[in-house]
């Protein structure tokens, strides 16, 4: 008997995921737990197993199509056997029931290029009416003329077909009418990934919350001193660095926490989060109970985690549950900068490069190496008096690991 294949629902709050690659052809045998498909999701492109044995009969979803949780996209069974290829009707929402003689969303589009062939045929037998001169507003011809878009190629929207300033607004906005001076230039689209839009969501939501920022610098002597007594382990600075924050988070923890439905939830172990530059874009995949590990045995974790990050085989699991980020933009030669927050978590970490900086001691200044560490909190969750002691006790872990013992 055939058995439907759904797009599976691989961690919280996953609506949807694209197929990048099927690794199994109609008419392939498949047997159930092996490797069926790549499918990318908001926050990873990961390998999905086939649930049950038999031969691929057909493939309901092609790749880089992006597909609704629980929509069919495959069916196995036996060599020969039929499959319904009927989509399953959509169901429609409470409260938005059609009425009677209204059109059908599955025809929505093709009566939408219907309407624009009519608006365009319309337009120019406007031209032709008129002498071969369209109807347009001496706003919207004059807006034309300073951004080079041809009236003629724009289908009007006010009274009788009229052209209107918005409609030379619209389409000086798109793609194909981006201008320099008055010379039409052609430009590349392209589609946001998965990875992209998520990233899109997560920073327009960032930029909702209160947000402030402080900022102090550490001297890193006794801690490059602590790293390089360890480099032949794989210590690096950063590891040092989500060593101190975690216990310090736990000194600090209404900064350890996630805020959302006006609640503050704070969590007894630090998850830290490291942001991964990658092709795909940004991603945050998170080393748990940092506080409870030697800077040994995160060094290892860590290492094995930007591994996978960047080679695409994280999973849904390495990537949630992170009560706080560090973002270090060092490595690039950046002092100083300011990261958005990462919600649900209410505060991140901006770590910069590591500068010889002159510093006043006694009756001399001597040179030092200094870092600059930016926090970046939202104000529902904690004070700026609060974000400060967390810093404070972040640079005195820093300029002196001993105390973290």
């Amino acid at each position: 008997m055939a058995v439907d294949v759904s797009l599976p629902r691989l961690g919280q709050g996953m609506e949807s995921g694209t197929i990048v690659r099927w690794l199994k052809q109609e008419g392939d045998q498949v047997e159930k737990g092996e490797a069926l498909y790549e499918l990318d999701t908001e926050k990873v492109t990961q390998e999905v197993e086939a649930d049950a044995s038999g031969v691929l009969l057909k493939i309901l979803a092609g790749e880089g199509e992006e597909i609704e949780v629980g929509k069919r996209i495959a069916v196995i069974g036996e060599a020969g056997e039929e499959v319904d290829t009927k989509e399953e009707p959509t169901e429609v929402a409470e409260g938005e029931a059609q009425e009677e003689g209204s059109p059908g969303p599955a025809r929505e589009e093709e009566r939408e290029r219907g309407r624009e062939a009519s608006a365009d045929a319309a337009a120019k037998e406007q031209a032709a009416s008129n002498g071969g001169r369209l109807k347009a507003s001496p706003l919207a011809r004059r807006i034309a003329r300073e951004r080079g878009i041809e009236l003629s190629s724009l289908t009007g929207t006010g009274p009788e077909g009229r052209i209107v300033a918005e409609d030379v607004e619209r389409a000086a906005t798109s793609p194909a009418h981006a201008t320099v001076g008055s010379a039409p230039l052609e430009a590349e689209v392209e589609k946001l990934s998965s990875v992209r839009k998520t990233i899109a969501r997560r920073l327009t939501e960032a930029w909702q919350a209160p947000a402030f920022q402080i900022s102090m610098s550490a001297d890193m002597t006794r801690a490059q001193e602590l790293r390089e007594r360890l480099r032949d382990e794989g210590v690096t600075v950063t590891d040092v660095l989500t060593k101190l924050c975690a216990i310090a988070l736990l000194r600090h923890r209404r900064l350890n926490a996630h805020y959302a439905d006006d609640e503050l939830r704070i969590f007894p172990n630090a998850h830290v989060g490291l942001a991964v530059a990658t092709e795909r874009g940004l991603l945050v995949p998170v080393l748990r109970e940092a506080e409870r590990k030697s800077l040994v045995e995160l060094a290892a974790e860590r290492k094995a985690l930007v591994e996978r990050t960047r080679q695409g085989k994280l999973s849904p699991d390495d990537l949630e549950g992170g009560t706080f980020t560090i973002s270090n933009l060092g490595m690039y030669g950046v002092e100083q900068f300011i990261a958005v927050l990462n919600p649900p978590q209410v505060a991140i970490l901006a770590v910069g490069a590591i500068d010889q900086r002159p510093v006043w001691q006694g009756n001399a200044f001597v040179p030092r190496p200094l870092m600059s560490l930016t926090l970046t909190c939202d104000h529902r969750a904690a004070d700026g008096a609060e974000a400060a002691e967390f810093l404070r006790t972040v640079k005195t872990l820093i300029e002196e690991p001993g105390l973290a013992l």
